[in-house]
């Protein structure tokens, strides 16, 4: 497997972060060292739990249109807004 790993200088050592994952982090001296012990923490975890794929259907705009229609604030809101525009116009 693959992970994408940031690697940055800091305080004279070298911090190894799993990327979109803060909380797994490791720091030496080298960032060869760094590297390494980041990979061992990952196996370590990975030897704990489970690694999975979850898929989301995504989600458009198309997929909320209408969702508010019945709200009575929204008629509000088009209404300000409209004034809104219209004064600036008129401006």
């Amino acid at each position: 497997m693959n992970f994408a790993v940031l690697v940055e200088p800091t305080n004279g050592q070298f911090a190894a972060t799993l990327a979109g994952v803060p909380g797994i982090n490791a720091v030496g001296p080298t960032r060869s060292q760094a590297v390494d012990a980041l990979k061992a923490e990952l196996q370590q975890r990975l030897a704990a739990g489970e690694l999975l794929s979850v898929e989301l259907p995504p989600r458009g705009v198309k997929d909320i249109a209408g969702v508010f229609a019945d709200d009575p604030s929204l008629g509000e809101i088009c209404e300000e807004a409209y004034r809104a525009r219209d004064a600036e116009l008129n401006e």
